[in-house]
């Protein structure tokens, strides 16, 4: 069989594999089971679990997802990703869950392989090379969905610290005006549009779910990972204890705004050093080649005596 039938047997499988799925969710192609349409009908039948059949995307997902799961776990492990994903994912506010992540990740990870392997049939190169791409294509699409929720999760973070100065005045602000903890967070996540505003939603609404305010806070910290909030979080646990909050808050705000400026102006000198690197550089490299030429003439020189 030659390359290029092998080519067209692959593409007909992976055809049929697509069209099957896609057919499975048509409803005249699909005819649900009699059990799935009586469901509806009998007593405590709608929250009863939906199964469904051999062939579709609920069912593949079902069979993928622990596998990826597990497959994925270990390949962030092994190229030294410790932190959990499902706090990442719930940081960012994503709409997917730790199953839906890893197995979009399987599937670039299978779509990589796929094309790595179209291209070697139609280039043919050597074997080193081809192998190089089966096994380094996969993985390299593995770590571009992690770095690119690692990304994602810094940026987060980032915005959460330059926003809790502000953040944490205005909770000063509206304690001091007699707002309780619980008003004053849920009027900042209303009204505001930011980061905090949004990592306020959440916890207002596990405080609606029965949590209490300062474990809600705490759950925030945990999640959010950010060292400024760390050291608000015990403050505002004092809510029931200390007759003077809002001062109390303030004093911290102040802190976390000189953290900010130290680390902006951490990163002003930083950057202005980077600026003399190619200056330095263009600078140097003329100079030895000046300095070069007449010490390699006294050199000829001292050799020809």
């Amino acid at each position: 069989m030659g390359p290029v039938m092998r080519l067209f047997v692959l593409s007909g499988l992976v055809l049929w594999a697509g069209v099957t799925l896609l057919l499975s969710q048509l409803r005249w192609f699909s005819r649900p089971a009699l059990v799935q349409r009586l469901r509806p009908y009998s007593p405590g039948g709608m929250a009863g679990p939906e199964h469904s059949g051999l062939l579709s995307v609920e069912s593949f997902r079902e069979v993928v997802g622990p596998v990826s799961r597990r497959i994925g776990e270990r390949l962030a492990r092994l190229f030294g990703v410790s932190e959990e994903l499902a706090v990442r994912l719930q940081r960012v506010h994503s709409p997917l869950d730790v199953t839906a992540f890893r197995v979009r990740q399987l599937g670039w990870s299978v779509a990589a392989e796929g094309i790595a392997l179209l291209v070697a049939l139609a280039a043919r190169p050597g074997p080193g090379i081809v192998l190089f791409g089966l096994l380094g294509s996969p993985v390299l699409a593995f770590l571009v969905l992690e770095q690119q929720l690692a990304k994602a999760s810094d940026r987060w973070r980032r915005r959460l610290f330059l926003e809790l100065p502000v953040v944490s005045e205005q909770l000063a602000m509206l304690l001091s005006a007699g707002f309780s903890l619980g008003s004053a967070l849920n009027r900042l996540a209303v009204r505001g549009d930011g980061a905090c505003a949004r990592d306020l939603q959440r916890v207002t609404t596990r405080i609606r779910h029965g949590l209490s305010e300062v474990d809600a806070l705490r759950e925030w910290a945990t999640v959010a990972r950010v060292e400024a909030l760390d050291r608000l979080v015990p403050v505002l646990a004092l809510n029931r204890e200390a007759g003077d909050l809002g001062r109390l808050i303030s004093d911290e705000a102040r802190a976390i705004r000189r953290d900010v400026h130290r680390q902006l102006v951490e990163t002003m000198e930083r950057r202005g050093q980077q600026v003399w690197v190619p200056v330095t550089v263009a600078t140097l490299v003329p100079g030895v080649i000046f300095l070069s030429i007449p010490f390699i003439e006294a050199l000829s020189l001292f050799a020809g005596s």
